[in-house]
């Protein structure tokens, strides 16, 4: 009897000792990095096509005195090698990859903000975790980009630009992109800005540059709304001026969102533009610590 209670007692004295190690294992990925600062409450911040985590570093500097700030980067956006995103899908495969680093990093309901590409892998994590994901604030992303031109707009309408996108992206660089950025986007009804205009553009790997900007011109994520249970607030830029596309978004986004479980929270951002955390710092800072409160 005393060997056994012995052997007992080492399991249950070891199993946290174990546990311990493995949760403090670093994190590796082949899709993903992961950069984290402060203590806290957990926020992840996902960034958008071509941009890095540097594109929420001011507003990880006003969040790590009082959370714990994970800034994602997208492996083959900027100067990282592009691993795994080389071939194949890249945002439902890296929406995996968070939710395993959220698991694997013992993360406890943690906001997710998202920008622009970004904030559609963060739809992606919501909908698959259900109750795991405490809040999901979206950044200027839709969860269908062209319902922004149009709330009539389908997949197989937008198909043939993106293919060019695509293409020009890859076999050119995303010089391409840059400079014809507002011609293709006068195609999809004039709204550049909300798809090609300025995206925090830090170039990466043409091939996942070119998958990243297809995807988010074509993936439809309305029908996975439903799934998703996290309270979602939607951020966007906003115009007085009635000669701007950004003054007619409000019912499109409105729109856009109908199909969540419960009405999302919607927060526009005068003189903002795509870039919202850049273009308006303050009044973005302002609208995430009230996301987070």
């Amino acid at each position: 009897m005393r060997p056994l209670l012995l052997i007992l007692l080492a399991f249950f004295v070891a199993a946290p000792a174990q546990a311990q190690v493995q949760a403090q294992a670093p994190f590796r990925s082949d899709r993903i990095l992961v950069e984290t600062r402060g203590h806290g409450p957990d926020v992840v911040l996902i960034p958008g096509l071509a941009s890095t985590a540097a594109v929420w570093r001011r507003t990880a500097d006003r969040l790590d005195d009082r959370y714990r700030v994970h800034l994602v980067t997208v492996r083959g956006f900027g100067p990282t090698d592009p691993g795994a995103n080389a071939s194949g899908a890249v945002s439902g495969p890296v929406a995996a990859e968070i939710r395993r680093y959220i698991t694997q990093a013992g993360l406890r309901r943690p906001a997710l903000i998202g920008h622009s590409l970004g904030g559609q892998i963060a739809l992606r994590v919501a909908a698959a975790d259900g109750r795991r994901i405490g809040r999901v604030m979206v950044v200027d992303a839709a969860p269908f980009f062209p319902s922004l031109i149009s709330d009539g707009a389908r997949s197989q309408d937008v198909e043939p630009i993106a293919q060019i996108a695509y293409s020009a992206l890859l076999l050119l660089g995303d010089d391409a992109l840059k400079n014809r950025g507002a011609a293709l986007g006068a195609d999809l009804g004039g709204a550049s800005d909300a798809l090609f205009g300025t995206l925090g553009w830090q170039g990466g790997d043409r091939r996942v540059l070119a998958q990243g900007l297809y995807e988010v011109m074509t993936a439809d994520l309305r029908a996975r709304l439903r799934d998703i249970v996290a309270p979602v607030t939607v951020v966007y830029g906003w115009s007085a001026d009635g000669a701007n596309p950004r003054a007619r978004v409000d019912a499109l986004f409105r729109a856009g969102y109908r199909g969540l479980r419960a009405p999302a929270r919607f927060e526009r951002i005068e003189g903002a533009e795509h870039m919202v955390m850049v273009d308006q710092p303050m009044r973005f800072q302002a609208a995430v610590d009230r996301f987070l409160e």
